[in-house]
Parts: C-alpha cells; structure tokens; sequence
C-alpha cells in the first residue's frame, strides 16, 4: 500500500492524458483529495455543482463518476441542482441554511458540497461556508479548494484531468492500494 502523495505521483507520470502541471501541484492536491476521500469512505455523500460556465463538467463528472465498466460500488455523488431546482435563487444565508437542513435529513451520514467554478459566483458562497467543502476555484484562492487559472486555455482540459486523478484516487482509496 502507498502514500497517496507517492501513488498520485506514479499515476501522473504513468497516464499519458496526464500533464506535468498536475505533478507539479501534487503538494497542493493531495492532502486536500486525501481528507474529502476519507469522509466519502465513511459514508459521507458528494453534493456536485458548478456555476453556469462549468455545467458542461457537472454533467461530464456525474455521468463519469459511477460508469458502469468501473470495477466498484456506485457511489453517493448527487447533483445539487437535479435535487433543488430553485439553486440559483439561495443568495441569502438563511436561504443556505435551509438547504443545508434538507440535506443533513436526506444524507444522516453527512455531505460534502463540491463545487466546480468561479469564487466570486454566487453559488460558490455555498460550499465556502461549509467546513466540509471541495472546491475547484477559478480565479481565486480559499480553504478547503484547488486553485484553477481562468485565463488557461487549457482549463476544460485541466478539469477533465482532475476528474481522471479524482476519480482514480477514488478506486485506489476503497481498494486499500493507498494510504490516506
């Protein structure tokens, strides 16, 4: 069994969709993968939602995320939006607080918000006021998120790399091949 740091680092250099960009930035990855992997082995579900420019990566993660010719269980990735299709009018914290009690009863187990986009969207103020959130910000640096470079050509590409590394980090991590 490997650390995940050693393990995301040999699965980096072997994967030929994989950049140099991604072994470059493994210090910042993995300890913030390797904590949110932990709370989804303990039953905690994945709560997923993007702003409006990454609802493309949404729908490509969730689709992706539990494929049939993946080699494990389904796993408890939900989108936030097919749950609450009023999303785009929580801009309040009392309006967060009430969906934040819907979910705590439809997940006893608890959830983490993950969250793919701008930090200054409205929606990203969501997962920013739960301590148990992933982000993947663009354009801006917070607790508990992986800085992205909006201005990155290849930033769609980037994404899809990640989901390819979450996603294999993910496999590992219930098969006992990584250490978390």
């Amino acid at each position: 069994m490997k650390d995940l740091y050693i393990w995301s680092l040999d699965k980096i250099r072997k994967d030929s969709s994989m950049s140099v960009w991604m072994e470059e930035r493994r210090d910042e990855w993995t300890p913030l993968i390797s904590s949110k992997i932990k709370l989804l082995l303990e039953g905690s579900a994945f709560i997923v939602f993007c702003d409006e420019e990454r609802a493309w990566f949404e729908e490509y993660f969730l689709l992706n995320i539990n494929r049939s010719d993946n080699a494990r269980p389904i796993l408890p990735f939900f989108s936030l939006k097919s749950m609450f299709k009023n999303l785009d009018e929580i801009n309040t914290r009392e309006g967060t607080a009430l969906l934040e009690d819907m979910l705590t009863l439809a997940f006893p187990n608890g959830y983490i918000f993950f969250y793919v986009g701008r930090g200054n969207n409205v929606l990203a103020n969501i997962a920013k006021g739960s301590e148990n959130s992933l982000m993947w910000l663009v354009d801006e640096r917070a607790e508990n998120a992986f800085y992205m470079d909006g201005s990155d050509d290849a930033l769609d590409i980037k994404f899809i790399q990640l989901f390819k590394l979450f996603d294999a980090s993910v496999s590992a991590a219930l098969f006992d091949e990584v250490v978390l």
